[in-house]
């Protein structure tokens, strides 16, 4: 759950953003919001990966036989 110091300073960069409407305060807030709330459930693609996993390998030839 994100703090509403967070979501306020994503509000208001939303507003700058779009030149800092009047009366759409509520809009961004929201906005902010479901942006947070979105990047919380997201795994990051830099997620740290454990030490014992090794990469999956697969053979050119599709792993069969190679005739020699």
């Amino acid at each position: 759950m994100q703090n509403d110091n967070d979501i306020r300073q994503r509000a208001h960069e939303i507003g700058e953003r779009e030149g800092r409407p009047d009366g759409r305060h509520d809009e961004h807030w929201a906005q902010a919001c479901r942006e947070m709330e979105a990047e919380v459930c997201t795994p990051s693609p830099m997620a740290e990966v454990p030490k014992d996993a090794s990469p999956t390998v697969t053979a050119l030839d599709g792993g069969g036989i190679t005739p020699g």
